[in-house]
C-alpha cells in the first residue's frame, strides 16, 4: 500500500496522510483533498510523567497527581494543547472491588509462585484508565508456498512444493497507542469486544484518567503489518497447506487499510510484595488479566533438589546395573 508523507510546514516532522496535526510540534496538517481526517480536541488539565513519559489527562474527581502507571509523583504541567480525539469508546464494566478480588484470585495460580501471594500482597494504586489505541482493519491478498511430505502414490523423494492463493478482509487488529504501556502488555490484555463501543459523547471521561495517544498512525502501522501477516499465515498454514508440511511463507499485498482512534478501559494495578512493586493490568471490560509476579526460589530449589535426587539414583541403578552385567 502507497503512503503520502508531508512535512511539516513548522518543524520538517513527516506527516501522515491521515494525521491531522505534526505529531512532533502539533501544527496542524495541510488539508488532504478526499481524505477525512482525524478530530482533535483539547486537553487541558494534562501531564507528563517523568518517570515512564506517560502522557495524561487527570479527571478533577480522581483527585491524584501520582502516575497510575509506574506510581511516580514527578508530573510536570503541560499547556494546553491538540491531541486525538477517539472516534469511540468502551465504557468499563468491571468496578474497582471486582479488579481487586480478579486480581488476588489470579495470584494464588501459577505454582512457582508464592503461596502467600495473594494474601500478602498489598495494593499500592489501582487506577481505571481509558488507554488508547489504533484500530486497523484492511484488505490482504496472499500467495503462499511451502514444502509437503504429503505425496502421490508411487512418488519418489521426500518433499514436494506446493502452492496457492489467499485474500480475506480483517477487521479490528489492535494497536497500542500508550507511551507507557509496552506493546507485549497491550496485546496480552485484549482482545476486546469492538461492537460494544459507543460514541465518546455518551462515555463519562470525566470520572477517569486518559491517556493521551502517544504512538502516531504512522508508528503504528507497521504494528498492524505484521499483525496481519502472521494472521494471513495462520490463515493460509490452517486452510490450504497440508499437514506435515515445512519452509511455509506468505507474500502479501495489503489494500484499502485504514485505522481509527479508540479508547479502551484498563485497570492499571500497582501491588507490593516485600520490598518490591509489581504491575498488574486487569481488561475493564471483559475481565482478562495480564501481570508481573514474582516466583518462589524455595519451590524452585525443592523443584532441582528433586531433579537432582531423581537423577543420581537413576545413575546409582545404571552403575549397579552395570556392575552386576560384568561379573
Amino acid at each position: 500500500m502507497s503512503e503520502r508523507l508531508e512535512k511539516c510546514q513548522n518543524c520538517g516532522a513527516l506527516i501522515d496522510e491521515e494525521d491531522l496535526f505534526c505529531g512532533n510540534c502539533g501544527t496542524e496538517a495541510p488539508h488532504r483533498e478526499g481524505r477525512e481526517a482525524d478530530k482533535a480536541t483539547m486537553t487541558t488539565l494534562s501531564f507528563d510523567c517523568e518517570g515512564c513519559g506517560a502522557s495524561m489527562s487527570y479527571s478533577a474527581k480522581e483527585g491524584t497527581l501520582r502516575c497510575p502507571f509506574c506510581g511516580s509523583e514527578k508530573l510536570k504541567k503541560k499547556k494546553d494543547h491538540k491531541t486525538v480525539a477517539p472516534q469511540a469508546a468502551i465504557p468499563f464494566a468491571v468496578d474497582r472491588s471486582q479488579a481487586e478480588s480478579l486480581m488476588r484470585d489470579a495470584l494464588k495460580k501459577g505454582y512457582w509462585r508464592p503461596s502467600d501471594l495473594s494474601t500478602a500482597a498489598i495494593i499500592e494504586k489501582i487506577t481505571p484508565i481509558y488507554v488508547p489505541f489504533w484500530v486497523f482493519q484492511a484488505k490482504v491478498f496472499s500467495n503462499w508456498t511451502a514444502d509437503t511430505s504429503d505425496l502421490p502414490f508411487g512418488s519418489t523423494g521426500d518433499w514436494r512444493p506446493v502452492s496457492g492463493q489467499h485474500q480475506a478482509e480483517y477487521r479490528g487488529l489492535l494497536v497500542g497507542a500508550s507511551g507507557a504501556l509496552t506493546p507485549h502488555e497491550t496485546d496480552a490484555i485484549g482482545p476486546f469486544r469492538l461492537d460494544a463501543a459507543a460514541e465518546p459523547a455518551s462515555v463519562d471521561f470525566d470520572s477517569f484518567t486518559v491517556e493521551d495517544f502517544k504512538v502516531s498512525r504512522k508508528y503504528a502501522r507497521p504494528y498492524a503489518r505484521n499483525g496481519l501477516e502472521e494472521l494471513e499465515r495462520q490463515a493460509c498454514d490452517a486452510e490450504y497447506v497440508p499437514p506435515r508440511s515445512r519452509n511455509v511463507k506468505v507474500n502479501m499485498r495489503i489494500q484499502d487499510m485504514s485505522s481509527e482512534p479508540m479508547l479502551l478501559p484498563i485497570w492499571i494495578m500497582a501491588y507490593r510484595y516485600k520490598d518490591k512493586v509489581y504491575r498488574f493490568l486487569i481488561n475493564g471490560q471483559t475481565s482478562k488479566t495480564f501481570g508481573q509476579a514474582p516466583v518462589s526460589y524455595a519451590k524452585i530449589g525443592v523443584a532441582v533438589a528433586a531433579t537432582v535426587g531423581v537423577a543420581l539414583a537413576v545413575l546409582a541403578a545404571m552403575a549397579i546395573c552395570a556392575g552386576l552385567a560384568g561379573r
